[in-house]
């Protein structure tokens, strides 16, 4: 206990930082109320998802003070346990009857008073295990065993939750898991060779999904296909459909278009100031489907709302942490706590840039939650720990 409150006392909170972290918390238990506020007429304050997610942020908060005060070499010490811990959670998680389905995707355990979504706190573990195994002697780092070790962390996790099916959270891994190799000095002839071989496999599995007859397909998920047909503005339906079947692809195509197409006319209309708060006819009107407004489409009440000004406020905080994690990256005592925040940056940085862009259509959609402001507690905690990481590794390069 003396040992914590000497941190607390020696504590050098970068306020930047902290201010962008507390002004993404305002704005997204703000707008979650908003995304949500038909939900009241018919339901107690109590039991809404604007609490819930204050609960969240406040047992956030409180675990994220525990990750900002604890030496991050002791943390790193119980990182592969919690490896494999979350590994087990993500098997866990694909048995029937443990794991709980909702929206057609097994994902979550349920502890009786909320959900977790194991998949989200396996993304922290990922970080501290493979910072933990890639420190080590720049001469090992040249060696293909290492490499090979570090790409199979970075599988399994990705494999177990891809089963979930999670397409989005699963893709996340590698960007993260690269961006580290990279940073702790594994040679580039090993990364451009997996990098190219990646691309290869992507780009024959996107033109097997469009342009194969249906016998050569891979197989995936038929919704994962679909999604990957919205993307690409391709026609559900087959060339030789007949006009029965044609009729019945483009009604499935618009339905299967029809979030993306309300998130684009949300983030357009908005103008550049927005419709105001609890003012935005996509989602009041329900266009905006209440089951998502609230989570992975937030950003687009949000640009509805507030407009282009409020919009360019959160790219802004969402920066300001970014380049506060750059830089203690930069200025790290040690490659433990550089390979940590390289990590941390870089999943927030993917969260960030796959959640906007789907809006945008600058990728395809995918259920990955907006850092902060999209509801959900395995996000927020996660996010709010990742963020204390950060922080963690500032205070003990100033405090050594």
């Amino acid at each position: 206990m003396g040992t914590v409150l000497l941190h607390i006392r020696k504590l050098r909170v970068d306020w930047h930082m902290f201010g962008a972290v507390i002004g993404l918390m305002l704005l997204g238990g703000a707008f979650v109320l908003s995304a949500a506020i038909d939900q009241y007429e018919d339901d107690s304050l109590l039991n809404s998802y604007f609490f819930r997610q204050l609960v969240f942020y406040g047992v956030g908060l409180g675990l994220a003070a525990v990750f900002v005060v604890v030496d991050y070499h002791s943390l790193a010490g119980w990182a592969r346990a919690a490896y494999w811990v979350t590994l087990v959670l993500l098997v866990l998680v694909l048995i029937p009857g443990i794991g709980e389905v909702r929206y057609g995707a097994r994902r979550w355990l349920d502890l009786g008073v909320t959900l977790i979504q194991p998949s989200e706190f396996a993304k922290l573990a990922f970080i501290f295990a493979l910072a933990d195994f890639l420190t080590r002697p720049n001469e090992e780092m040249l060696m293909p065993g290492v490499f090979l070790k570090a790409l199979g962390m970075t599988a399994l996790p990705f494999i177990l939750i891809l089963k979930e099916p999670d397409l989005g959270s699963s893709l996340v891994f590698f960007p993260i898991g690269i961006a580290m190799m990279f940073v702790a000095g594994v040679p580039l002839r090993f990364l451009g060779k997996f990098l190219g071989a990646s691309t290869v496999v992507v780009l024959f599995v996107i033109i097997n999904q469009l342009y194969f007859p249906a016998e050569w397909r891979i197989s995936l998920q038929e919704y994962q296909r679909q999604r990957l047909l919205v993307y690409f503005h391709q026609d559900f339906a087959p060339s030789n459909a007949t006009p029965a079947e044609r009729k019945a692809a483009r009604a499935l195509q618009r339905e299967r278009t029809h979030n993306i197409r309300q998130a684009e006319i949300s983030v357009g209309s908005g103008g550049l100031t927005g419709k105001g708060w609890g003012q935005g006819p996509q989602t009041r009107l329900g266009y905006l489907p209440k089951g998502v407004a609230h989570n992975d489409f937030i950003f687009s009440v949000i640009a509805e709302e507030t407009g282009f000004l409020g919009s360019m406020a959160v790219l802004a905080l969402y920066t300001v942490i970014l380049l506060k994690g750059m830089q203690i990256a930069a200025l790290a005592r040690d490659r433990l706590g550089k390979l940590l925040a390289v990590g941390v940056v870089a999943l927030i940085f993917c969260h960030v840039f796959v959640n906007i862009g789907m809006h945008l259509r600058l990728v395809p959609v995918t259920g990955i939650p907006l850092p902060l402001l999209s509801y959900g507690g395995s996000s927020v905690l996660s996010s709010l720990i990742a963020i204390a990481v950060l922080q963690n590794i500032q205070l003990h390069r100033n405090t050594y």
